[in-house]
């Protein structure tokens, strides 16, 4: 099968994202490069996604968008290295999210959360990295924004859980977990969680607080006041989805906000952070510089 991204679309846009993609919060000179990167991400996306297409055929449209990474291939690619080399980005960012989903292709499990998190590096804070490097942001911020992509990455995966294993039989809720619990993998497939399932869910939402917790001064930390603004917005959604998910059942209950009570905690936390002042220095919360893999 010679197959194109667009054979693998699954029809869904930026405006069906839980979380602001480019919002009217970003300046406008910023907000191109950052959609030529989510459209890039969507097609690589669908295509690791796939629930018919056999694993052969995956990987190979994954290889199509990598080559356009390089300059012939899948046109969503070549269209994102030439935003890049104009802004002068590393293609790291790309190449990673591309690890990642190519990770979706033979990946269905994850023993634990260092596994999990590890898979988050790749598929998750590439996106942070690159909105930071197309704005000019001080590298020191890349591990707070990765502790809050993660954060974001866990929460998808703690809402579509039901979704994911009867869809794609992909399970990201680690498997210790689960069985430290009394857990199954089979208990996704339930129309509610049982009491073991929940327990694992609850556990995870905790840890993702933790993850959250570290990303809180990162809004504080950018020096472009209007990204510091959607990042505030994004942290205070992403809060709100984890307090949902602690009492909340994704396998029988809908865990996301409406247009309305999204509205309001964005309007909110936007406020907050535009008459909060300047930045603060940026720190590196994990305790070393981030730098980029070179590839």
């Amino acid at each position: 099968m010679n197959a194109r991204a667009t054979d693998f679309a699954s029809g869904k846009g930026h405006r069906d994202e839980n979380f602001p993609v480019a919002s009217w919060l970003i300046a406008p000179a910023h907000r191109a490069p950052i959609m030529a990167f989510y459209r890039f991400a969507r097609a690589a996306d669908d295509i690791g996604d796939h629930p018919t297409a056999t694993a052969e055929d995956r990987l190979a449209g994954l290889a199509a968008m990598r080559a356009g990474l390089k300059g012939e291939g899948a046109a969503e690619a070549e269209a994102l290295r030439e935003v890049m080399a104009a802004h002068g980005i590393d293609p790291v960012h790309a190449h990673e999210l591309l690890d990642a989903f190519e990770q979706d292709v033979r990946v269905s499990r994850y023993a634990d959360w260092p596994g999990l998190m590890a898979y988050c590096r790749v598929s998750a804070a590439p996106v942070g990295r690159f909105v930071l490097d197309v704005h000019g942001e001080d590298r020191a911020c890349w591990p707070a924004s990765d502790a809050l992509c993660a954060a974001l990455q866990v929460i998808n995966h703690l809402q579509d859980c039901g979704k994911d294993y009867r869809a794609i039989d992909r399970v990201y809720l680690p498997l210790d977990l689960l069985s430290a619990n009394g857990a199954r993998v089979e208990d996704l497939g339930a129309a509610s969680a049982t009491p073991e399932l929940r327990a694992t869910i609850v556990a995870l939402a905790a840890r993702t607080q933790g993850l959250l917790a570290a990303s809180a001064p990162f809004a504080s930390m950018i020096r472009s006041r209007r990204l510091g603004m959607e990042v505030a917005v994004i942290q205070r959604l992403a809060e709100s989805l984890v307090e949902r998910l602690l009492v909340h059942d994704p396998l029988r209950e809908r865990v996301h906000h409406s247009k309305v009570e999204a509205g309001l905690l964005a309007l909110s936390a936007a406020a907050r952070r535009c008459f909060a002042g300047g930045p603060n220095e940026c720190r590196n919360v994990s305790g070393d510089r981030a730098r980029a893999r070179p590839r």
